[in-house]
């Protein structure tokens, strides 16, 4: 009867650590997604505030090695 308990618990302990990595990837996965989501707001938002100051040109600079010094 001893073993019988062993084995039970021992399984019980397997499902409990396999829920909690489950619940941990879910967790990482959501935060990642929320940061995703974050920064796409905060440059939405850049663009609009330039566009609602009447600017016509609000696209991001990007230097590169095409923007060069001219030559």
């Amino acid at each position: 009867m001893r073993e019988i308990d062993r084995i039970r618990e021992r399984q019980e302990d397997d499902i409990r650590f396999t829920t909690s990595l489950a619940g941990l990837v879910v967790a990482l996965f959501l935060g990642v997604v929320g940061l995703y989501v974050l920064e796409s707001l905060a440059a939405e938002s850049k663009l609009e505030d330039c566009l609602l100051q009447g600017r016509m040109n609000c696209e991001p600079i990007v230097a590169g090695e095409d923007a060069g010094d001219g030559n």
